[in-house]
């Protein structure tokens, strides 16, 4: 199976810590959020794994030639914004395989079963099948209507509250067959909005809801949340784990001089006595100052947080002292 993994944006959400830096590559414990994203898929079923991607190529080529993943990846190029419709369709000509093709959002973070969503992509012969997940509040996502077949009837895009017919969304992780793959335009366009309803009205498009866990990493927020689902349900191999959902990539920091809850701590990383930091993520080589107290914040590499800072809900940039 061919993989594409949707990541053209820019990371906006999570700067500064994407200024210069690819998106793909940031840690989510001991893993960068690509492997994360592509985790999901069973690696006996992955021939290849194509980044559709429009910045920060030259550092993704260098990481991914000397990596050790057990898939080949392609980054295709998106010269220009494509949409999502456009840059599957330009991915096309770096896919080898002759199935269906699965196609993932670069943010996220899911517990899909893919064995389950193409067994069930099969015995519907659908033309796509997605993922669906629900949601209490579906305002801020595109909505799927679904009969009792288990087929996509009709979609509506970011519903205001109480008007939603559904609350089963779209989960970013969907098959798609060749001859779709093959009939789309190389023009800006959307999946979402302009192929998928097609595909819906031909009575050709299946859904399939799945539990467990479902998290878009693209805001600082939702970063922090997707590294501790991946704490609460020890998706690393790396590192340990203490009492209090903490992630510990070097193991000698594990003592009780700070009070720390749901965080990741990287390499060389130096926590000062009488912290505290709850919720926070702090990559490799940061220096935490004495009595500093930090609330659900992104540390960057090799930042300096001074003596006593009192820090809520902020990036901290790579380098920056604060």
């Amino acid at each position: 199976m061919d993989v594409v993994v949707l990541a053209g944006g820019f990371g906006t959400r999570l700067r500064p810590w994407t200024e210069g830096r690819a998106k793909p590559l940031l840690p989510v414990l001991d893993k960068t959020l690509l492997e994360r994203v592509v985790e999901c898929v069973p690696n006996e079923l992955i021939d290849r794994v194509v980044i559709a991607a429009g910045y920060s190529i030259a550092e993704m080529e260098q990481f991914f030639s000397s990596s050790s993943l057990p898939y080949d990846v392609i980054i295709s190029v998106e010269d220009s914004p494509l949409g999502t419709g456009g840059a599957i369709a330009k991915s096309l000509e770096h896919l080898s395989g002759d199935g269906p093709v699965l196609i993932l959002n670069g943010d996220l973070v899911s517990s899909v079963d893919v064995n389950q969503l193409l067994n069930f992509h099969q015995e519907k012969n659908a033309s796509i099948t997605l993922s669906l997940w629900h949601v209490d509040d579906p305002s801020r996502f595109g909505v799927c209507g679904l009969d009792d077949s288990g087929m996509i009837t009709r979609f509506q895009e970011k519903p205001e509250p109480g008007t939603e017919f559904s609350n089963l969304i779209n989960a970013g992780c969907y098959l798609i067959e060749r001859d779709v793959l093959e009939s789309l335009s190389l023009n800006k366009h959307s999946m979402e909005r302009e192929v998928f309803p097609l595909i819906a009205d031909e009575g050709k498009m299946a859904g399939l809801e799945f539990q467990g866990y479902f998290v878009d990493a693209g805001t600082p927020t939702s970063f922090i949340e997707a590294t501790q689902v991946c704490i609460s349900n020890r998706k690393f191999v790396l590192g340990a784990t203490d009492d209090n959902n903490n992630w510990f990539l070097d193991q000698s920091f594990i003592d009780d001089s700070y009070r720390m809850t749901g965080s990741s701590v990287s390499s060389n990383v130096s926590i000062g006595d009488g912290c505290e930091i709850i919720d926070c993520v702090i990559l490799s080589g940061a220096k935490i100052g004495n009595g500093s107290k930090l609330y659900r914040c992104l540390i960057g590499e090799s930042s300096i947080i001074n003596n006593e800072s009192n820090i809520s809900d902020k990036v901290i940039g790579h380098h920056e002292i604060i």
